[in-house]
């Protein structure tokens, strides 16, 4: 079971690591999306702590925090970016939003999963 355990921990980690890399390489194409002002701000920012909350799942430091942290930006990712248009039918902000959602869910399996700090 803890081998499986871990083969998840590293499937999940990784696709949260290459979305981070992604908003560094596109973050003009993705300011657009951002729901406050100061787009490539937050494009940069999010992008950071997507990097950060991978490292810290893959080397098991503080990854109860970062899954919590992780869940959190998740959701308000599909509440603020996508909801609008899964509601107005849009097929691919239905899409996004239903990833972000379950991404949340899997993070907060995780956390809950993961070892206490020692």
């Amino acid at each position: 079971m803890n081998s499986i355990l871990a083969l998840g921990r590293y499937l999940f980690a990784i696709p949260m690591l290459i979305f981070g890399v992604f908003h560094f390489m596109n973050a003009g194409g993705m300011a657009e999306m951002a729901p406050l002002p100061g787009g490539v701000f937050w494009i940069y920012l999010t992008g950071a702590a997507l990097i950060l909350a991978a490292i810290s799942i893959i080397i098991k430091k503080h990854d109860r925090l970062a899954c919590f942290l992780l869940g959190i930006m998740l959701l308000i990712f599909a509440l603020s970016i996508h909801l609008g248009g899964a509601i107005d039918g849009d097929q691919a902000s239905t899409t996004n939003f239903l990833k972000d959602v379950a991404l949340a869910g899997g993070a907060f399996a995780y956390g809950l999963l993961a070892s206490p700090e020692e």
